[in-house]
């Protein structure tokens, strides 16, 4: 018999600051706390959805790895820019 348990997960929120790209066009997003990540899309949309997917996989690769995971920021209110949260599944 298979026993189930929960599966829990922590939010991590982090700022990002997202920039057009004037010569190719799109837009650059940079993660102010986490200063080598950056992404990019063509869209706004397309641009928040790709720093989700960069955070989320920067902080599951650094829990692989065995390394610390920078702290979340805790935002009451939303800093220029914008912030970006993921859920990560506990191991």
């Amino acid at each position: 018999m298979r026993r189930k348990e929960p599966v829990t997960s922590s939010e991590y929120t982090f700022s990002v600051l997202i920039e057009p790209c004037a010569e190719e066009g799109g837009y650059v997003v940079t993660f102010p706390a986490i200063p080598d990540l950056a992404t990019q899309g063509e869209t706004l949309d397309e641009a928040r959805r790709m720093a989700e997917d960069c955070l989320r996989c920067y902080l599951e690769g650094r829990r692989k790895d065995g390394l610390p995971l920078p702290e979340s920021e805790q935002h009451n209110q939303v800093p220029i820019g914008s912030a970006v949260t993921v859920k990560l599944q506990a191991v």
